[in-house]
């Protein structure tokens, strides 16, 4: 049964980068087959690179999934400019911030970051002018400090707590994270894009990304998605329930640290990067829109991260792999859930220094 479809009730999509306004393919008499004719209608010039954000593609993993009675949709967010899903908190943090007067013209924006969203501050920042000061931990690939760097932002690296190893990131590194952040903030009298508080993070999902699926995929039944700030389930899950309450929403957790599914601690250093920080206060997750929790491995995040590019060719990171197979352990054990759509937040270019890629 196809449950919840755009637009029953529910909030329309009104952003800068839609609707498209390019004539159809035939005005520049082109030759095409008529499912490219459909593409080439919707491009259009960006005015900035962040018209290019969101509208990333939806894709049916048919060959991983051949043979299961069901089907497995993946949103490509790595296709975003800066390559994952925190593109599109990053422009609706900041854009809320300037609405409200908390960010004015000079100022200096300051995150902490595993990587990606303050890559995709470091863009929307150079994008409209402003300072940005990224606060991470030295436990997270170095890919990403790099890129940060590239992109104009000031990288502030952490150490990890005593006995933590690289690539691993506990919530005790987290934690040791935001105090340096509060402190810069304080120091510089700064606009803190704080991802795990701010409304805009959940928002970006709820107004853009959910939208964008149950248009492209016609409709799903269930949704499972890895969690750090809590941020893209929070939005997502809200807007699927507010077409179909009946469509089923799963959070991901890494084994050993599956908090929010009441379990202890046994695995704080795992190797899922970008989430799974075993913190039980995630201020935007809403527990309404909890319909259970699934635990992934490591060595099952890993292996379907890379079933995704051998098999798929969709070269995605460690949280993409865990929601996979997430998506997967519900096609095989939930009744009801054929048709489920997952995020792949990012790419798999931001893990080439790690044992993600042998």
């Amino acid at each position: 049964m196809i449950r919840g479809r755009a637009g029953d009730g529910v909030e329309k999509r009104q952003c800068a980068i839609a609707p498209y306004c390019i004539p159809p393919a035939a005005t520049y008499n082109l030759t095409v087959k008529s499912s490219r004719s459909a593409i080439l209608s919707r491009v259009r010039l960006c005015r900035s690179v962040l018209d290019a954000i969101g509208n990333t593609p939806l894709v049916e993993l048919a060959r991983i999934t051949r043979g299961l009675d069901g089907t497995i949709f993946a949103k490509l967010e790595f296709l975003n400019p800066g390559y994952s899903k925190k593109d599109r908190i990053a422009l609706q943090i900041v854009e809320d911030a300037e609405a409200s007067g908390a960010l004015q013209p000079g100022d200096t924006v300051v995150e902490l970051t595993s990587g990606n969203t303050g890559t995709g501050l470091a863009i929307v920042c150079a994008a409209k002018g402003y300072q940005f000061v990224a606060v991470m931990s030295r436990g997270n690939s170095t890919e990403r400090a790099r890129m940060m760097a590239a992109l104009g932002a000031e990288v502030v690296l952490v150490d990890q707590a005593p006995g933590a190893r690289p690539g691993q990131v506990s919530g005790e590194d987290l934690a040791l994270v935001e105090e340096r952040a509060r402190q810069i903030t304080r120091e510089r009298g700064a606009f803190r894009a704080d991802q795990f508080q701010l409304a805009g993070n959940a928002r970006a999902h709820y107004r853009h990304t959910a939208p964008e699926i149950m248009q492209q995929s016609g409709g799903i039944d269930a949704f499972c998605d890895f969690v750090g700030s809590g941020g893209s389930f929070a939005g997502c899950a809200r807007y699927f329930k507010d077409c179909d309450p009946a469509i089923q929403c799963y959070l991901v957790e890494p084994e050993g640290a599956a908090v929010l599914a009441g379990q202890a601690v046994t695995r704080p250093n795992h190797k899922i990067q970008g989430g799974g920080y075993a913190m039980r206060d995630l201020p935007l997750l809403e527990r309404d829109l909890i319909d259970g929790c699934l635990q992934v491995s490591d060595e099952a995040a890993l292996e379907m991260a890379r079933r995704l590019a051998r098999e798929e060719g969709l070269f995605a990171g460690f949280s993409s792999g865990a929601n996979l197979a997430a998506a997967l352990q519900l096609l095989e054990t939930k009744h009801g859930c054929d048709r489920i759509a997952i995020l792949l937040p990012d790419s798999g270019l931001k893990y080439l220094s790690t044992d993600l890629w042998p």
